[in-house]
């Protein structure tokens, strides 16, 4: 193992990435959890990504601004009508979310058809580059996340149902650019998944266990030299059902 590999100045930036995306994510997963519509994080990364390689075909580079908008709008656009055909469709839902992936994964994949670089560019958006980050996307993100969770905590069950749907696609968009659509679902639903049966501090407990799988994943990632996000993603998994367990077990 390369011990020198544990340098704080390569793996701080990537678990405030970790963490940023925790903020959002367990208090959302916890939520998506009791609904019922566990997929739904994966259809909207799906469109997000959709619309990121439907900006790289134009041409716009991958980190413009011009791509934030076309992922956004894609994702706002895809949550506006999973949120309709909820109001409209509520005992289909999971089935409607799980097509409405399918078909936007698929879409994807013809999108970067004749791509000579396309496998690779999509890779990276399933897996994402987390020990890659750079602090100008930390900064952006926390203050769409700020701004996010004021909305969340003050608003609650206000927001309605389309306004659920939004805040999640906006909160999803900007994690799938940040750490991608493994760790995404991951982070959404593993913490929430590990506390289910806990009556109190259920969202401190999955923090706790989102924070320790990132640092352990990270850790193990850069002595082994395995990569990070598929790596980061197994440890949660242990993590989770390992506090699930002892929770089960001491309850």
């Amino acid at each position: 193992m390369n011990w020198a590999a544990l340098d704080p100045a390569l793996l701080v930036l990537p678990l405030m990435a970790g963490l940023l995306v925790l903020a959002t994510h367990v208090p959302l997963g916890r939520r998506v959890l009791a609904r019922g519509i566990v997929f739904l994080d994966l259809a909207v990364a799906q469109i997000a990504v959709l619309g990121v390689i439907a900006a790289h075909r134009i041409g716009w580079e991958t980190q413009g601004w011009q791509t934030q908008i076309a992922a956004t709008g894609a994702a706002l656009s895809g949550a506006a009508v999973l949120a309709w055909c909820e109001h409209r469709w509520p005992q289909t839902q999971e089935a409607l979310i799980g097509s409405v992936f399918v078909v936007a994964a698929s879409a994807a994949v013809l999108l970067l058809a004749g791509d000579p670089q396309g496998g690779e560019h999509l890779r990276d958006l399933l897996t994402g580059q987390i020990l890659w980050v750079e602090r100008g996307q930390l900064i952006q993100t926390a203050l769409l996340y700020a701004i996010l969770l004021g909305l969340w905590w003050k608003l609650g069950d206000r927001l309605g149902q389309l306004g659920f749907y939004l805040i999640f696609a906006l909160a999803i968009t900007a994690s799938v650019q940040l750490v991608g659509v493994y760790l995404v679902f991951a982070s959404l639903i593993l913490p929430a998944l590990a506390v289910r049966s806990l009556p109190n501090h259920a969202s401190s407990w999955g923090y706790v266990v989102g924070t320790l799988a990132y640092g352990l994943g990270l850790g193990l990632s850069a002595l082994s030299d395995l990569p990070a996000a598929p790596l980061i993603v197994c440890v949660l998994a242990l993590c989770a059902v390992g506090f699930s367990f002892s929770a089960r077990t001491h309850s």
